[in-house]
C-alpha cells in the first residue's frame, strides 16, 4: 500500500505549484491571450469608428467658408446682404475681393474660392459651385436665400459648377475612394495569409497588380456598368491604382514594424482618421478644423482631392494630392525594405539539397 501511495503522489518539478510566473508564461503560450486582447480591441475600435464619423459628419458646421466678393462695396444693401450672410453663419465666412468676375470665376476653378457674390442691378448674385463642395453649395444657397427674404431683397442664386447628373449629391468619388483605400491594405492583409512566402520584391509587384486592377476595376464599374459618373478614365484609374498601392504599402510597413498587430494603425490611419477628413462626404470647410488641416496631408485626402480635380475642374490641376499619395507610397516601402527582413513572411532562395549538389 505504501508504494501504491508513493508511486501516486507527484514529485519533483510536478510536485511543485505553478509560480505566479509560471502562470502568465502559460497564458502567453494559450491562444486565449492575444483572443481576450481583440475582444477589448474590437470593442475600443467599434466605439473609435463610430465616433470618428459621427464627430466629422452628423452635424456639418461651417468653420472657413472663403467667398469671392466682386463691386459690393459701394452698394448699401448688397452691403447689407453681406453682413446678413456672415452674422448667419456666425462669422466664418470669409470675404475675399476681385475687381472682375472673371477674375473670381477663376479663382473657383483654382479652387481657393467656394462661392462669387456680386450685385447686378437692383439684385444680388450668389454664384455656388457644386462641384466644389455639394454640402457647403448647399449651405450658402439656403443661408443665402434667408437672408434676402429676411432683407427684402432679390438674391438670385445658381450653381456655376454643379455636379454631374449621376451623383447628385457628390458622393460618388468620395465611396470610389473609400474602395480604393479599403481593398488596399485588405489586398496586403490577404497577401500576408495567404502568399505568406512572398520575398519583399515580390509583395510589392503583387501589390502593383492587385492596385492596377482594382483601381480599373472600380472605374469600369463606377463610370461604364452604373454610369454614375463621367471619369477621365486613365487619370481617374491611375490615382486609385496609386490610392490602392498606398495604402496596401502603409498595411506592409506596419506589418514590418509591428507584426500580428499591424492592422491597428492601418485601421487608425487610413478608416478612423483619414477617410472622415477627406473632405468627400463633408466638404473641408464644414469639418472641425484640425480634421480638416490634417485630412489634406493623409492618403484617403489626397485621393478624393486628386479625383475630385480631375473630374471637376481638370484645367487647374493641383499637385499636393499627387504628392501625398506617393509621399506616403516611398515612406512605406522604404520602411518596409529598409527592415523587411523583420517583416514576418518570405521564403529562403536556396535549399539545403541545393547547397549540398552546389
Amino acid at each position: 500500500m505504501s508504494d501504491q501511495r508513493g508511486a501516486s503522489a507527484p514529485h519533483g518539478a510536478h510536485g511543485r505549484p505553478p509560480t505566479g510566473g509560471g502562470k502568465w508564461a502559460a497564458v502567453k503560450a494559450s491562444p486565449f491571450l492575444p483572443a481576450i486582447v481583440l475582444v477589448f480591441i474590437l470593442a475600443a475600435a467599434a466605439g473609435l469608428f463610430a465616433g470618428s464619423y459621427t464627430y466629422a459628419m452628423a452635424n456639418p458646421t461651417p468653420r472657413h467658408i472663403p467667398t469671392a466678393v466682386v463691386g459690393l462695396r459701394d452698394a448699401p444693401a448688397e452691403r447689407a446682404f453681406a453682413a446678413g450672410m456672415e452674422k448667419a453663419l456666425h462669422g466664418t465666412l470669409r470675404l475675399t475681393g476681385y475687381d472682375s468676375y472673371a477674375a473670381a470665376a477663376t479663382a473657383v476653378e483654382e479652387q481657393r474660392e467656394f462661392a462669387v457674390l456680386r450685385s447686378r442691378g437692383r439684385a444680388v448674385e450668389l454664384d455656388v459651385a457644386g462641384a466644389a463642395g455639394a454640402s457647403v453649395a448647399q449651405l450658402l444657397a439656403e443661408t443665402g436665400a434667408e437672408v434676402g427674404k429676411a432683407a427684402g431683397l432679390d438674391v438670385r442664386i445658381r450653381d456655376i459648377k454643379p455636379l454631374q447628373k449621376g451623383d447628385p449629391h457628390g458622393l460618388a468619388l468620395f465611396y470610389i475612394s473609400l474602395a480604393a483605400v479599403i481593398i488596399g491594405f485588405v489586398g496586403a492583409i490577404q497577401l500576408s495569409v495567404h502568399a505568406r512566402g512572398l520575398n519583399p520584391v515580390e509583395r510589392i509587384a503583387f501589390t502593383i497588380a492587385y492596385a492596377l486592377l482594382g483601381g480599373f476595376a472600380i472605374v469600369a464599374v463606377a463610370d461604364w456598368w452604373l454610369g454614375a459618373l463621367r471619369l477621365p478614365f486613365v487619370q481617374s484609374w491611375l490615382i486609385l491604382a496609386l490610392t490602392m498601392f498606398t495604402s496596401g504599402m502603409v498595411f506592409s510597413m506596419f506589418n514590418t514594424l509591428m507584426g500580428r498587430w499591424a492592422m491597428l494603425p492601418t485601421w487608425g490611419l487610413m478608416v478612423l482618421l483619414g477617410n472622415p477628413s477627406s473632405g468627400g462626404a463633408v466638404s473641408w470647410p464644414l469639418l472641425p478644423s484640425a480634421l480638416g488641416h490634417i485630412g489634406r496631408w493623409l492618403p484617403p485626402g489626397g485621393s478624393v482631392n486628386a479625383q475630385h480635380t480631375a473630374v471637376y475642374f481638370g484645367g487647374h490641376q493641383h499637385l499636393f494630392p499627387y504628392l501625398v499619395l506617393a509621399g506616403w507610397a516611398v515612406v512605406s516601402c522604404t520602411v518596409f525594405w529598409v527592415w523587411r527582413h523583420r517583416h514576418p513572411g518570405g521564403r529562403e532562395i536556396g535549399t539545403p539539397e541545393h547547397a549540398a549538389d552546389a
